[in-house]
């Protein structure tokens, strides 16, 4: 693949407004992690994300880091804020269990997306705090934030953001690298949203959310949750009792057993 910031991260984002964006980058079917924090909203087009996979950012006073790692279908956002230190990311180019590779540009050490920790360097064991975000579409997202800031096309850099340079990866069950164990119980693209708390993880296929009436009330961790899921626009979140949005991940299954085959799996009741 490509090397050392062979995909260049956005470290100076541009934004337009939801008016502003609405038809022109965006439509309303068009994919977005969704993020906000202290009342401030923002769209990531996966259009963008998928060329440049890391964006340094400032959300509501919060320095945060958005990544995106097309080959697991995963979007996770960060506290930029570790160890009292502010840290600046990269793409390394480098995978593990076909996962992407950050690097942090103060230490070089090298931080596993999904696993949220740097697995080399002298940061290693650290872990990175992962902030509640939402895979949806432009459309649903739009509705629910209709002030959101969505990141601008105008990224410094010039690539062909309407062409998907993964046309039909999600689409097929081939793998473009192996990672170290496979599940067979789903489709290894079969779309999950998963949750990890103190060393347990549970994930939740999209396809048994689709035979479940929304919201699922579960017990995780000892702790009562309710997945929600909107069959229409594909969205799926975690909240707690108190209506809080949980931090979560959403990506292809063969990557979550990947990172977490110890997971326990949610299956629907049949009717």
């Amino acid at each position: 693949g490509p090397g050392k910031d062979g995909i260049p991260s956005i470290d100076n984002p541009r934004f337009l407004t939801a008016e502003e964006a609405d038809g022109s980058l965006l439509r309303n079917a068009d994919r977005v992690l969704g993020f906000s924090y202290n009342g401030h909203a923002r769209a990531y087009p996966i259009k963008i994300l998928n060329w440049h996979e890391i964006v340094n950012d400032k959300v509501g006073g919060q320095p945060v880091v958005v990544s995106f790692c097309p080959l697991c279908g995963t979007g996770m956002v960060f506290d930029a804020n570790v160890k009292n230190r502010r840290l600046k990311f990269g793409v390394s180019g480098l995978l593990y269990q076909s996962d992407m590779l950050l690097y942090d540009h103060q230490t070089e050490s090298l931080w596993s997306q999904i696993k949220s920790e740097a697995v080399t360097g002298p940061m290693t064991g650290t872990r990175l705090k992962l902030l509640a975000s939402t895979h949806t579409n432009w459309g649903s997202w739009k509705k629910k934030h209709p002030h959101a800031k969505v990141l601008s096309d105008k990224t410094g850099f010039r690539r062909p953001y309407d062409r998907d340079p993964y046309q039909g990866y999600e689409s097929n069950s081939r793998l473009m690298f192996d990672v170290r164990l496979m599940s067979s119980k789903y489709p290894p693209k079969e779309k999950v949203i998963g949750i990890e708390m103190d060393g347990k993880a549970k994930a939740y296929p999209f396809s048994e959310l689709n035979k479940s009436r929304s919201p699922v009330t579960d017990i995780f961790n000892k702790m009562p949750i309710q997945i929600f899921y909107d069959r229409k626009t594909r969205t799926a979140v975690i909240k707690d009792s108190k209506d809080k949005e949980l931090p979560s991940v959403v990506g292809f299954w063969f990557a979550w057993f990947a990172f977490h085959p110890e997971t326990k799996v949610f299956v629907a009741e049949k009717r």
